[in-house]
């Protein structure tokens, strides 16, 4: 054949048109995470209290706030940052953490921990997490979660 008939030519249309829309969803759905990953931030914040020493916990025998209470306000920051992005039905789990503990923090002392959404990989969240007292940072690292659907994680306990 010599030239292309008429149903290839509209079938190459039909194609260049699929093509050009998955362009532009997908162009849309990178857009989107770029301003998520650069706009979301959550501070959580407590004062510490005998429950959170290290002494009552059992991560220590100090009355000082303990690594696993800042860890803990970490993630609720990290939780609390993605929660309004979530479908219906979706939240987050934690899956892995490395963070420092730089310094000790006394009982009565406001501790604020701060989460910063860094990188979305589909299902996959990583956060820059930082805690701070009246003194300066007390503590920092990195924090990934998982987007996860509720029912079907709970179905497979």
């Amino acid at each position: 054949m010599l030239f292309p008939s008429e149903s290839t030519f509209g079938e190459a249309r039909f194609h260049i048109f699929i093509v050009s829309l998955y362009s532009v969803v997908w162009l849309f759905h990178a857009i989107h995470n770029i301003y998520i990953m650069s706009n979301l931030t959550h501070t959580s914040t407590i004062t510490v209290s005998e429950q959170h020493l290290a002494s009552a916990v059992g991560s220590g025998d100090l009355p000082v706030f303990s690594t696993p209470m800042m860890i803990a306000l970490m993630e609720n920051a990290a939780m609390l940052c993605i929660k309004p992005e979530l479908a219906e039905g979706e939240s987050t789990v934690g899956s892995h953490i490395d963070v420092t503990h730089l310094k000790p923090t006394a009982l009565g002392t406001v501790v604020s921990a701060t989460a910063t959404l860094q990188v979305r990989e589909g299902r996959k969240l990583i956060f820059h997490v930082e805690a701070r007292d009246s003194q300066g940072l007390i503590g920092e690292g990195e924090h990934v979660r998982y987007i996860i659907n509720k029912e079907k994680f709970m179905s497979r306990m």
